[in-house]
């Protein structure tokens, strides 16, 4: 009985502990960054970047999906991914990376997603009052309106092209004018849908009408198709080159120039929290809490557990830096083939 009660003090005590260390006067938040008093050795390197402009709450329920783990097993139970496991419950948050959906919408609050390192914008559809979730752009606030004009360059082309006149439409177009509208080059019904393109941070349209040298994130790979570049913490490309057709190019943060087509999607300014790169977790409990375990060194371990291992002291037995499984960790080269759409590789040592 003693026994149990000083275990339930224990555990109170710690739980006090952790309410104090989290408490106002304890922690220092001047909008770029979070820091803690050294109340602990652990928090004296502390430093997370600021959410204090983030909502308080939880997700919409309706926009997520349970995360299932697998501690880095296989179907057969086999370790396939080293290093992971436990960890906080987390669920899914199911991201609208293709923007398809026209009309205006208004931006609701900003929301923490624990699944990538970018802040997610939960957006209110103006007319329809559909709720979406999208990557949020740096600089964005409530209440701002964003659109997307992927669905609406489609329309548009739809309706302009030969015989796709609306009904109601070909009452007020006169013969000269129907006849002219059948030579229009598809260059011209591109400069006519640009016109109407409002380019602000937020809005979402294909590559062939972004002007040269924007910022743009969410990046699709293909024409129409969902954003696969540039969606980190931070990150933004530069547009270098765009025409009405073909490939337009593109300048990562990493210095690769690289080939995308005109149609695919992007959506202007730069990815949020661009803090991300400067914080310090500054204790093992926080890597574990994200479902990361230890990571041993090959030079801890035996012979035949990693190609360092074994020897007297800390020696690698002569041999260039190599992973588990005999590859060259430094400098060895991994891919067979070029990319033919780049048109230059980022910078190497």
């Amino acid at each position: 009985m003693a026994r149990t009660v000083l275990s339930m003090a224990g555990k109170s005590a710690s739980i006090v502990a952790k309410q104090l260390v989290h408490t106002p006067r304890n922690t220092k938040d001047d909008g770029q960054f979070k820091t803690w008093k050294p109340l602990a050795p652990t928090l004296r390197q502390r430093r997370m970047a600021s959410r204090k402009d983030l909502h308080k709450g939880g997700p919409v329920r309706e926009l997520t999906v349970a995360k299932r783990r697998t501690g880095g097993r296989n179907n057969t139970g086999r370790i396939t991914c080293r290093h992971r496991g436990g960890g906080m419950k987390r669920r899914i948050r199911l991201v609208d990376f293709r923007r398809t959906e026209p009309g205006p919408q208004q931006v609701v609050r900003l929301e923490y997603d624990p699944g990538r390192t970018a802040h997610i914008a939960l957006l209110k559809h103006m007319e329809t009052g559909k709720l979406s979730y999208i990557l949020a752009p740096s600089k964005l606030k409530p209440g701002a309106v964003v659109q997307s004009y992927m669905r609406v360059t489609f329309d548009e082309k739809t309706k302009a092209a030969p015989g796709g006149v609306a009904p109601e439409e070909e009452t007020h177009v006169t013969e000269a004018e129907a006849i002219a509208s059948l030579f229009r080059s598809k260059a011209e019904l591109d400069a006519e849908l640009t016109s109407k393109v409002v380019v602000e941070t937020g809005n979402c349209m294909p590559l062939k009408m972004i002007p040269i040298g924007t910022k743009i994130h969410n990046i699709g790979l293909h024409p129409f198709g969902r954003g696969q570049l540039v969606r980190s913490a931070g990150a933004s490309a530069q547009l270098l080159y765009t025409a009405s057709t073909g490939l337009a190019q593109i300048k990562l943060m990493s210095g690769e120039v690289r080939r995308i087509p005109v149609d695919a999607c992007a959506t202007i300014g730069q990815v949020s929290n661009p803090h991300h790169k400067h914080e310090s977790l500054g204790s093992a409990g926080s890597r574990r809490r994200r479902g990361w375990r230890p990571t041993v060194r090959g030079t801890a371990m035996n012979t035949h557990d990693h190609p360092h291992g074994g020897g007297r002291g800390k020696s690698k037995g002569n041999k260039h830096p190599r992973s588990p499984w005999g590859k060259l960790a430094k400098g060895g080269k991994t891919r067979p083939k070029t990319n033919p759409l780049v048109v230059r590789g980022r910078p190497r040592r």
